[in-house]
């Protein structure tokens, strides 16, 4: 098993601190996991895709004020 460094601000360190219960590396292990597996389902999702980086770019921003809207945030 490979490990890896992580540098964390001092005032999120003190906070994990006050859970010792937690495995934190397990969550962070668990988090990396399903970060990687929600890319690889992206990735094969939109394989075949004819959009451009452009054409993501403005459906993304169209969204995200369309929930802004709905959220009354606009």
């Amino acid at each position: 098993m490979t490990n890896i460094t992580l540098a964390l601000p001092d005032e999120l360190h003190l906070r994990m601190k006050e859970h010792p219960e937690i495995r934190w590396s397990e969550v962070v292990r668990q988090t990396i996991q399903e970060k990687v597996e929600e890319l690889e389902l992206m990735n094969k999702l939109t394989k075949k895709s004819k959009l451009t980086k452009k054409d993501v770019e403005l459906i993304s921003r169209k969204i995200d004020g369309n929930v802004a809207k709905q959220l009354g945030l606009k």
